[in-house]
């Protein structure tokens, strides 16, 4: 088992989703009769144990795809782990302390 072979990170991946209550929704849906399920947000979990340079942290970009309605999240970590991507809702991003975007590297 080389552990330095060019492979791809353990990960696993939530998404949150819920209800949006708007005006529209309000109007239309109640609880007994739900507006349709959105996403609200991700939580990707990325492993890279045998990370040859531990002092860089791994770096994401967001890259367009061929729908509108989607973008691509791609994270790269450097060797020996190949990029991994994931296909997310292409909405503006909340950044409130409480429950908005976080990254974190340990």
């Amino acid at each position: 088992h080389d552990k330095y072979r060019p492979r791809k990170p353990r990960y696993f991946n939530r998404v949150h989703t819920g209800y949006e209550w708007n005006k529209y929704n309000q109007t239309h849906y109640d609880h007994d009769n739900p507006p349709p399920k959105i996403v609200q947000g991700y939580k990707f979990n990325i492993f890279y144990p045998d990370l040859i340079d531990k002092s860089k942290a791994p770096l994401y970009k967001i890259l367009p795809d061929n729908n509108a309605e989607t973008c691509i999240i791609r994270f790269s970590a450097g060797p020996p782990y190949e990029d991994v991507a994931f296909r997310i809702v292409n909405k503006e991003w909340e950044y409130s302390h409480k429950k908005g975007f976080k990254c974190t590297f340990d």
